[in-house]
């Protein structure tokens, strides 16, 4: 799948003065996509918020868009149909693309769960600076959690197409990091991407 041809043709790409690698040495820090996925209760959020927190306080300049709050805003006119939620996706791959191209490290905590709209959004990044976690936990951890009493809601038939219970779930079968949220520590998983940044040459600390 490719990203939609816009509707608009009387429209060009302006470039700007700088490169990529000019904006990389005066700002002083490269910007990635991290991407995390995982059903609802799987603590994407939290370690999302706790991996910005760390390279913030770090000195690296990152954001968190979170699922919830998008919706919010960019998207609150999109719902949960399958098309709705492809929708919702592409544009968040949009904006982390820019934030990205920005030099922010973007950190996305989206169910996002059809494989190819991932695959989409990988499409969007260079090599090298996009990275798929997958916060897995088994579904009856997650119902165990449910912090937002989605999942009770669900099995009451009041959320129609709610995934992992009347919704497909597609877990990643490439990711560069799969976090077993049910069995490490926050301290841990949020260890374990700030490692995989580091190593992939995106912060030094």
């Amino acid at each position: 799948m490719n990203a939609p041809e816009p509707k608009s043709k009387n429209i060009h790409w302006h470039h700007g003065k700088l490169t990529a690698q000019t904006r990389e040495d005066n700002l002083g820090q490269k910007g990635a996509v991290v991407w995390l996925t995982g059903l609802s209760g799987s603590g994407k959020s939290t370690v999302a918020r706790e991996v910005e927190h760390a390279l913030v306080e770090n000195g690296v300049n990152a954001y968190v868009l979170d699922g919830d709050n998008i919706r919010h805003g960019l998207n609150a006119n999109l719902g949960f149909s399958p098309d709705d939620r492809k929708e919702n996706i592409r544009r968040i791959g949009e904006v982390a693309k820019l934030f990205s191209e920005a030099n922010v490290v973007t950190l996305t905590a989206f169910i996002s769960p059809y494989k190819e709209d991932r695959d989409l959004a990988r499409k969007l990044v260079p090599e090298g600076h996009f990275f798929e976690i997958l916060c897995e936990a088994p579904l009856e951890v997650c119902e165990e959690r449910d912090p937002k009493g989605l999942y009770k809601k669900a099995r009451a038939g009041e959320i129609p197409e709610f995934t992992g219970i009347s919704a497909p779930y597609e877990a990643p079968e490439k990711a560069e990091m799969v976090l077993k949220t049910a069995e490490e520590s926050l301290e841990e998983s949020t260890r374990r991407v700030l490692d995989l940044l580091a190593e992939a040459g995106i912060i030094q600390f």
